[in-house]
């Protein structure tokens, strides 16, 4: 069961529609996908569908149910959400306060679907540090570390890299590597900054995702952009991304089972 935390340190770079994405092409690929939500925004469940009025979600009973799983929605095929849901201020501060408290916590709530056998689990979190992320990073198998190519990008990449970012937890078992995402050939700062991230990054850029008009009403119609647009080159990014994803965490797809060796290496 590899577990993949999509973060960045700050807001606004794309990440929950690269985690849908991203979730939608794994589960192309035969592979069974969990996407869940730790947003209080509560806005991964829209790209799979669900209705802007469905509520439902695992944060507001989080603290008195001992098995998540049962928020679990189905987005078909391979393809499951577990949305954040609503919830009141009270049951947020609630579940943060326990995130940070009970190391236990999120094992016993996540134990059901972290054990089932041959899932891939995608985590989306808010941007920056938070209990949320720091918990879960503890668990993590790798951390895609979203950006854009832009001057504040630059400026925060050395918080990710200090570990600021992680909230001090031990990511050690962890492979850090990082996306750019709409990225534009057609604007200069875009090029520069994305030439300055590939040089300082080296094998740890494993994705560089161009801005794609198609993306954006792909979300506006509640798709995956393979579906609106498979032709797109936000689509060809995308699928090349998790083909190094599975690379790196030695993920193969045979004989009706996914297959996970965490000490697979990659490029």
């Amino acid at each position: 069961m590899p577990l993949i935390c999509v973060c960045s340190p700050k807001g606004g770079v794309g990440k929950t529609t690269l985690v849908a994405n991203l979730a939608y092409c794994l589960a192309r690929g035969g592979s069974k996908v969990l996407a869940i939500d730790f947003d209080v925004q509560n806005a991964l469940r829209l790209h799979f569908g669900v209705p802007l009025t469905d509520g439902r979600g695992y944060v507001a009973n989080a603290t008195e149910s001992a098995d998540w799983s049962q928020s679990v929605m189905s987005a078909g095929g391979n393809l499951f959400v577990l949305p954040y849901g609503d919830a009141t201020p009270q049951q947020q501060a609630d579940f943060d306060a326990r995130m940070t408290s009970d190391s236990h916590f999120l094992s016993r709530g996540l134990g059901t679907l972290l054990n089932y056998p041959g899932l891939i689990v995608l985590a989306d979190f808010p941007p920056g540090p938070g209990a949320a992320l720091s918990a879960v990073s503890r668990m993590a198998d790798m951390h895609l570390v979203t950006f854009l190519a832009d001057t504040a990008s630059l400026t925060l990449l050395p918080r990710v890299e200090n570990g600021a970012l992680f909230g001090g937890a031990d990511i050690s078992g962890s492979d850090i590597r990082y996306v750019l995402n709409q990225t534009n050939n057609r604007r200069r700062i875009s090029r520069e900054v994305a030439d300055v991230m590939a040089r300082r990054l080296d094998h740890r850029l494993i994705g560089s995702i161009h801005y794609d008009e198609s993306v954006v009403e792909a979300n506006a119609s509640q798709q995956a952009v393979f579906d609106f647009s498979p032709a797109s080159a936000a689509a060809f990014d995308i699928e090349l991304l998790s083909k190094k994803v599975t690379s790196l965490l030695g993920i193969t797809v045979g004989d009706g089972a996914v297959h996970h060796s965490p000490g697979a290496t990659g490029f």
